[in-house]
Formats: structure tokens, C-alpha cells, sequence
């Protein structure tokens, strides 16, 4: 077995080769992270006459050396290959001058079902595979350490269509992603000059949810790099469409309810019926709010398409990825969200990928989480990634400095 540093182009080639394997592997992203001042390397190992193991290793200089880190990675034909990858990534790391190597694997420690009960056993052998080559282990953690989830919602979106993925969802989302589509809200790309839409909306949101959102420049480059395997979508809609959309429907249940009333006025009166008109006087009063709220809507935007959120995907062999995302509170009703969710899904299979990740959640399941109450609607699942390790090739360097770092920090 040898571990290889690969051209661009053989890294490329192996593009399909690896069943599971994040998006952070990709050349795209080796191409953004050389963009933002990371020197990027491919590494493979060789055996049995094929590449088995391959990572975008990348480093940046640092106090003592080099910070050295496989993000989402590495990918593998096989997990029986890792630990011999791992152990020449520690003679690679401390051959080139790191001070430090980061690895935070991409394999899957457990999987769990919609609600968070286990499907299948833990892994421990995936983190032994490290752990006794002496690299050191954060543990299995929950919550957002380090702003990178460990716990990831997912689904798979084998042997479904464009025409029965909306059937997929859970009892909840199915008729709100029905409701969603009644407002008559558009989903577009975004083109390269007008990202600074999308960055408006995330600017919004990470003010508002007290985080630090990416420069403009990050997304620009981030077009570059990943062109068609990435999308940024934002959720539009124009309030003169809504009007006529909620009278249609308005309208409609009105031509029902008369009917009905009609029914009892011949004296048709059972518990059936009176419960048809409670819900159909239900379904008139909401409507009669959405028509009034549609006006004044109108007397403020006029007829100009509304922003209401966006959100950035990327799509590779693998997987569709939930990267960012952003909305505009003031339009939450409007769910559009869900709008961009449906749309992922419906684009991920015309691509023929079968799997799609709306990545972090906390990992806790007590009701909570609400980003995982959302991501339910869509009926998937959960996968426990391991989370960080560490190797340090002079330990009393690395020691001498935090010590000094943490005196500095008094």
C-alpha cells in the first residue's frame, strides 16, 4: 500500500468511484479553498493496482508549522483501507512541516430513524481505526462544536420521481408543502452579478441569529469554483399573483359551502355534514384574512416580485447538500423554505442523484431542535458522523504553545 500525491486531473478521474463521499472532497472545493489561501494536496492510497483511499488535504501556515486538515473525508472504496491511509497521512504530515492535522471523517458512526431511535449499532471500530494509531478524539458530541454539526439529516430519494416525491413527505409536510405551492411562490437561480440578493438575505439572517456570515466575495468565488454543480435559489413572489391565487381558492370553498348549505336547508343534518361545514366555515375565515392581508400587501410592494429566502445547494455524483440558506422574517407565513426544500429534491433527481443531505442538527431529540422539526417534514433520516481528530508530530512544541497562548489570553 502507498500513499500518493495525485495531479488535479487523476483526483478528477475517481470523481465516481467512491459510493459515499462529501461534497468537501470535490475538486470544486479544493479549487474555493486555493481561492481563500490554502495550499490543497490529493492524496490516494494505492493498492490491489487502484486507488482505494483519496482526500483533499489542506493546509495553511500557523505558529509552529503548518495546520494540516481532511475535512468530510477521506472518501474509501472500503473502511478496511482507512487505517493504513491514516497512518501514512501522520509520515506525510510530519514529513511537510505540520504543526498540526486535523481529520473529521465522513463515515458514518450510526444511523437513526426520523425521530432519532437507532436503526443500527454504533461503529466504535471507526474510531479505533485513529484512536490507536495516536491520534487524539474531541468524542462524540452534539450541538454545533467547532460551528461544524456532527449530526446530519438526510434522505434518500432512491426510487422516487419528480411525480411521487411530494408523497414521500410525512403527514405533516405533505400538506404543508401543498399549501406552499398555493401562494404561487417561484423558485429561480440566481445568476453570478445578482448574489448579492442571496448575501442581503444572509446578512438578515445571521444578524438576527447572532452568527457570522460569509463576505460576498465567498459566494462570488464559491460560483466560480463549483459553476452548474452548485445553485444559488432564492423564493420570490409577486403579491398581485397571491390575491388571485387565495380568491381562487376562496371562491371555490365558497361554491362548496353553498352546496352544503343547501343540502341542510332540504334538510339533510347529520354529524358528517355539520363537521364538513365547521371545517369549510374554517377554511372561508382563513381565506378572508389572507385576501385582507394580500391587499394591504399589494398597497406596499405593488407589483414587484418579493424576496422571501434563498438558499445555496451544490450537487455532486454523490449527493445534493443543503449548504445555506436565509429568509426574510417578515414573510414566514409564506413558508418559502419549503418551497426550496421541494425544489432541491425535485432537481436532485433530474440530476439522478439519489441522495440528499440537509446537513446539521443538534443531535438531540427532546422537541428542542427546531431546524430538526423542520427538516422531519420531509420524512428522512439521521446519520452520526464521528466528529474531530487530532494528531500533533511534536507534542512538546504544540504543548509549549498553547501554554503560551493561554498566558497571552489572560
Amino acid at each position: 500500500m502507498t500513499l500518493k500525491i495525485l495531479s488535479r486531473e487523476d483526483y478528477e478521474i475517481l470523481n465516481t468511484r467512491f459510493k459515499e463521499r462529501s461534497f468537501m472532497q470535490t475538486v470544486e472545493m479544493a479549487d474555493l479553498l486555493e481561492k481563500r489561501g490554502f495550499d490543497i494536496t490529493f492524496l490516494g492510497l494505492e493498492t490491489d493496482g487502484a486507488i482505494q483511499v483519496a482526500g483533499v488535504l489542506y493546509s495553511m501556515p500557523m505558529t509552529g508549522g503548518l495546520h494540516m486538515e481532511i475535512n468530510s473525508g477521506p472518501a474509501s472504496t472500503s473502511t478496511a483501507y482507512l487505517s493504513e491511509f491514516y497512518k501514512e497521512l501522520k509520515a506525510y504530515a510530519k514529513e511537510n512541516g505540520a504543526f498540526e492535522l486535523i481529520v473529521k471523517p465522513y463515515d458514518t458512526y450510526q444511523s437513526f430513524d426520523n425521530h432519532g431511535n437507532p436503526n443500527d449499532d454504533e461503529k466504535p471500530e471507526l474510531i479505533s481505526c485513529l484512536t490507536d494509531l495516536g491520534y487524539s478524539y474531541d468524542g462524540l458530541q452534539t450541538g454545533y462544536p467547532g460551528g461544524e454539526p456532527d449530526w446530519h439529516y438526510v434522505k434518500d430519494l432512491s426510487g422516487l420521481t419528480p411525480e411521487t416525491l411530494r408523497k414521500s413527505f410525512s403527514k405533516k409536510g405533505r400538506p404543508l408543502v401543498n399549501k406552499t405551492n398555493s401562494f404561487g411562490i417561484r423558485v429561480r437561480k440566481l445568476t453570478r452579478d445578482e448574489l448579492h440578493i442571496f448575501k442581503e438575505i444572509t446578512a438578515s439572517t445571521s444578524e438576527r441569529r447572532e452568527y457570522t456570515d460569509k463576505p460576498l466575495d465567498y459566494y462570488e468565488a464559491f460560483y466560480d469554483s463549483f459553476g452548474d454543480k452548485c445553485e444559488f435559489v432564492i423564493a420570490t413572489i409577486n403579491f398581485q399573483d397571491y390575491l388571485k391565487n387565495m380568491q381562487a381558492g376562496h371562491d371555490k370553498i365558497a361554491a362548496d359551502l353553498a352546496v352544503l348549505n343547501q343540502k341542510i336547508a332540504e334538510g339533510v343534518n347529520s354529524a358528517k355534514v355539520n363537521k364538513q361545514k365547521a371545517q369549510l366555515d374554517k377554511q372561508i375565515s382563513t381565506f378572508d384574512v389572507r385576501l385582507k392581508e394580500a391587499k394591504e400587501l399589494i398597497q406596499k410592494h405593488g407589483s414587484e416580485d418579493v424576496v422571501l429566502a434563498g438558499s445555496l445547494f451544490v450537487y455532486t455524483p454523490q449527493e445534493a447538500v443543503y449548504l445555506f440558506s436565509g429568509s426574510y422574517t417578515e414573510f414566514n407565513k409564506f413558508y418559502a423554505p419549503v418551497a426550496l426544500q421541494e425544489h432541491v429534491m425535485m432537481e436532485a433527481l433530474k440530476r439522478g442523484i439519489n441522495f440528499y443531505t440537509f446537513l446539521g442538527i443538534q443531535g438531540i431529540f427532546d422537541g428542542s431542535d427546531g431546524v430538526l422539526r423542520f427538516k422531519q417534514n420531509f420524512n428522512g433520516y439521521i446519520v452520526r458522523k464521528m466528529g474531530t481528530f487530532r494528531y500533533y508530530p511534536r507534542p512538546m512544541l504544540h504543548k509549549i504553545i498553547a501554554i503560551a497562548k493561554k498566558i497571552l489570553r489572560r
